[in-house]
């Protein structure tokens, strides 16, 4: 039985096999050719950091001990790139080196071999190894389909060009004035794209009315953020992103939808993008009115403050984005 070792874009995976001893190198090169994947070979870490960027393989094979910069050196780059840190790592150590592994596993490999290495096991990690490649290339490339969409729907309606790119931008402004960690500022990005993408399930006769909603008309608008986080479920790598989704247009005093959520209820990342949409949505011209000025923007997210509906903490950061010193401090 032959068996398929082509990524999702049809070429042969890539391997790339990194080793100080050439022998090791002629003999890691022999089997893998042999189960048909094309393989590159280089004998120190700098020249493995160049392939990689050059090759862009599927799977590494690093050799720790190898001179200048070691395979777990190597590894720790690559891992801290966004380009390369889901790319799976295979640290090839010594049978008793415990100490290497455990700084293998802090630099972020993903598996080891001992040497010496017997041809079925290196066949067997390669595999599995190359699989989760190609899978999360496919999540990858599912949710770029996402982007893509969601900038469609912006598409349909020109009074809101730029809308998602602006919020992504100023939603990350906004959490990083908030110390947010990086996975969360990851989401902010993210989300700020993603946001309105259940608007695929309204249609251009709602979404582009010029006049008010009726009240039918309405309740359909409303189901937006459930359509949006219902596309993005099957994607794992969307679940940060999913409670933005669903509840940018919740308030904290429950006058939001979909779900009237109270306070704690209304999850922080949802809470930056609903003020900064807000704030982008009256700036902008609509199909039913043309845009505020920002001083009435201003007034309006001091007022939902008031109300309760917004945090200050978070009105305060997102008037530090925009660069506003004639803003005074919300009592």
């Amino acid at each position: 039985m032959s068996i398929d070792r082509s990524s999702s874009s049809g070429s042969k995976t890539r391997v790339l096999v990194a080793d100080d001893t050439e022998s090791v190198r002629l003999l890691f090169e022999k089997l893998l050719t042999a189960e048909g994947y094309q393989v590159t070979c280089v004998g120190d870490g700098v020249a493995a950091l160049d392939a990689v960027h050059v090759h862009q393989p599927d799977v590494i094979l690093l050799d720790v001990g190898m001179p200048g910069i070691d395979g777990i050196e190597v590894c720790r780059r690559l891992k801290a790139e966004e380009a390369t840190r889901l790319t799976p790592v295979v640290l090839v150590t010594g049978l008793s080196d415990l100490h290497d592994r455990i700084k293998g596993i802090e630099a972020g490999a993903d598996d080891f071999l001992s040497k010496p290495v017997h041809p079925h096991e290196l066949r067997a990690r390669v595999a599995s190894l190359s699989r989760m490649k190609h899978l999360t290339d496919a999540l990858d490339s599912a949710e770029a389909a996402f982007m893509a969409l969601a900038l469609t729907i912006e598409a349909r309606d020109p009074t809101t060009k730029g809308h998602c790119e602006r919020l992504a931008a100023r939603a990350v402004l906004v959490g990083r004035a908030l110390g947010l960690p990086s996975e969360d500022l990851d989401a902010l990005h993210r989300g700020g794209f993603l946001h309105d993408l259940g608007k695929v399930g309204v249609p251009d006769s709602v979404l582009l009315k010029a006049g008010r909603l009726t009240e039918a008309e309405f309740a359909l608008m409303k189901r937006h953020p459930e359509i949006g986080d219902a596309l993005c479920a099957p994607l794992q790598s969307l679940r940060h992103v999913r409670p933005i989704i669903r509840s940018h247009h919740e308030r904290l005093d429950g006058s939001g939808y979909p779900h009237g959520l109270r306070g704690d209820e209304v999850p922080l990342l949802a809470q930056i993008v609903a003020v900064v949409d807000v704030y982008d949505a009256m700036t902008s011209d609509r199909p039913y009115r043309l845009a505020l000025d920002p001083e009435e923007a201003t007034a309006f997210l001091r007022d939902q403050v008031a109300k309760r509906r917004f945090l200050k903490a978070h009105v305060e950061a997102f008037f530090d984005t925009l660069r506003v010193d004639a803003i005074p401090s919300l009592q």
